[in-house]
């Protein structure tokens, strides 16, 4: 028997392509799920895991419905298996209940990996570069350099309330104490 899973990370996204192409693929129950794959807990995975048996398939329509890393993959992968469970996936045309589908989808989860290793490692050089240039990440800062003197003005006047300050310069009192302790 074919058992669908369909996830979606965020609340506002659809699960319509998903579940359409499931059962169109002849899945004759489909869990479905709207939460991020980066969360270990996935209640309706492991429903549907829980809800399949030996020589079922668990159907899902993208590698990356089912797990964000290879590790993850890897280990859900293998719970399958050794509850002698196939892993079909429409999207990369994935079968492991035939030996080439299990080199396939071996071969699949390594070039995922290595692509999300080859962003990280671009991010950081990029990041690396643009530090080296002189630019600075992160938030702008609220207040400028003669914004920061009167700040220190009106705090060394003991007449002048913390709330002063905040309505003066229009800035939060959590600002304030973030720039008299930096």
């Amino acid at each position: 028997m074919q058992i669908g899973y369909a996830r979606v990370s965020t609340l506002d996204q659809n699960l319509d392509l998903q579940i359409d192409a499931l059962n169109q693929a002849g899945c004759k129950k489909i869990f479905q799920e709207k939460i991020t794959g980066t969360k270990l807990k996935r209640e309706q995975l492991q429903n549907a895991i829980d809800y399949l048996r030996a020589g079922d398939v668990l159907v899902i329509w993208k590698l990356d419905r089912l797990g964000r890393s290879l590790k993850d993959l890897l280990l859900i992968v293998n719970e399958l298996n050794q509850k002698e469970i196939g892993l079909k996936s429409l999207h990369e045309n994935i079968d492991t209940t035939t030996p080439t589908g299990k080199l396939i989808f071996h071969i699949f989860a390594s070039l995922a990996e290595f692509e999300k290793d080859v962003i990280k490692e671009r991010t950081n050089a990029g990041l690396k570069a643009a530090r080296a240039r002189g630019r600075v990440g992160g938030r702008p800062k609220k207040l400028t350099n003669k914004q920061l003197t009167l700040l220190k003005t009106l705090h060394q006047d003991k007449n002048t309330s913390l709330s002063d300050i905040s309505n003066i310069l229009g800035i939060s009192k959590k600002t304030i104490y973030n720039y008299l302790n930096s």
